[in-house]
């Protein structure tokens, strides 16, 4: 008779999560249960609670997961625009991409109507976290540092946006699906020509 592999706590909890990501990609939010989530990886509902407390508290965990995997890639994909390895383009996609397709637009919404806001601050934190640590590499003062804080809200705010109604509202307005992205991707150029006159700017005034 087989025996089933013991995990240690972190491997269980990050089974879990894998799963709760792959429920939220294929079924939606809703489906996110510690239910689901047990018969999912083969745990019982007892073993969830002991790692997650709730629903909520998974739906918490889920959402650090996302974001701390999102950032990560998104991190990746900056550094290597600035090396001459990628594009404006491919940093838009990975953030446009993490709230549609990766599910963190439904789970956010998702958590905000039942009432459980909380469970996105981990989203929040980590990409404060990512712009902390991506400004003094791309910009050299408080301007330019102060201009990536706003590319990165207004660059999250179109993503979450276009995941929760963009291409809806595009074909209504007779634009492509694309059409948010496209205009997150000329912000984001517009943004870096400018970087070096906000800096000098800064200098000049200094």
């Amino acid at each position: 008779m087989a025996t089933r592999k013991r995990l240690t706590p972190e491997e269980s909890r990050s089974s879990a999560l894998e799963a709760a990501r792959a429920l939220l990609i294929e079924t939606g939010p809703q489906s996110v249960t510690l239910k689901a989530v047990s018969a999912r990886v083969g745990r019982t509902h007892a073993n969830l609670l002991h790692h997650f407390g709730s629903a909520s508290g998974l739906q918490k965990a889920l959402a650090a997961h996302l974001a701390t995997t999102v950032c990560e890639t998104i991190k990746d994909a900056v550094r290597a625009s600035r090396a001459g390895l990628g594009s404006p383009r491919e940093v838009v996609d990975l953030a446009f991409d993490a709230f549609d397709k990766e599910g963190a637009g439904g789970l956010a919404s998702w958590m905000i109507l039942t009432g459980n806001e909380d469970a996105l601050d981990p989203i929040i934190e980590t990409i404060h976290e990512l712009v902390d640590e991506l400004a003094p590499e791309e910009a050299t003062d408080h301007a330019g540092v102060m201009a990536m804080h706003e590319n990165t809200l207004t660059l999250v705010l179109l993503a979450l946006g276009d995941a929760m109604m963009g291409k809806a509202l595009a074909r209504s307005l007779n634009l492509p699906d694309s059409a948010a992205r496209d205009r997150a991707e000329r912000l984001l150029i517009e943004s870096l020509d400018m970087l070096p006159k906000l800096e000098a700017d800064c200098c000049a005034e200094g």
